[in-house]
């Protein structure tokens, strides 16, 4: 369907020279309306919202533990667990602390305690509770006992060991091919933060 420009469009005389700053002129526009403003801004949810809480849950920003609060929660839950009447009954397992244990653990914070008898081990996968991501930092603390972590690889070859040392907190990198491991010869008792 062909459309004629012709008549909706004016046709300015070509001069071949372009125009210059001194031949065009400038013509002060009037400020907007501040209602005019206010309805053409009202369709714009990103520009109006700004700054304001949304009705949305999702949208809701919710900032990552640092990793100086992730240790204080650590120290506080290794602080509860010294008494071993809440040590976890079933050993070799990561299972949620006890309540005594999570309370100085706030907003998202993830509070897991592992008991290992001797010569055991446990991984430390990047795997959540019911297959969800895990965290974007962990930290470990030693309770009770004797324990290394041990970086292996895919191939099962080891590649790096390091203790857990009573009363210090030790930040993960990544948990991926690591294990935690009893080195010792009594149950060992260790506290995982994540947030």
């Amino acid at each position: 369907m062909p459309y004629d420009v012709s008549s909706t469009a004016s046709v300015l005389p070509h001069t071949g020279t372009r125009p210059t700053r001194a031949s065009v002129t400038a013509v002060p526009t009037p400020p907007p309306d501040p209602d005019e403003l206010a309805a053409s801004l009202a369709t714009i949810g990103d520009i109006v919202m700004a700054g304001r809480r949304s009705g949305y849950s999702h949208l809701v920003t919710r900032p990552a533990p640092t990793v100086g609060q992730l240790m204080t929660a650590a120290r506080g839950a290794a602080e509860a667990l010294v008494r071993p009447a809440l040590w976890p009954r079933r050993r070799g397992r990561w299972q949620p602390a006890p309540r005594a244990a999570r309370r100085r653990a706030v907003g998202r914070m993830r509070v897991t305690v592992v008991a290992l008898e001797p010569d055991a081990f446990v991984p430390l996968s990047a795997e959540g509770p019911g297959g969800a991501s895990g965290p974007a930092a962990e930290v470990l603390h030693l309770v009770s006992g004797r324990a290394h972590t041990v970086a292996t690889a895919p191939t099962g070859e080891m590649l790096a060991v390091q203790g857990l040392t009573a009363g210090r907190t030790r930040v993960l990198g990544a948990s991926d091919g690591h294990q935690l491991v009893n080195t010792g010869t009594e149950t060992a008792v260790v506290v995982r933060v994540g947030g």
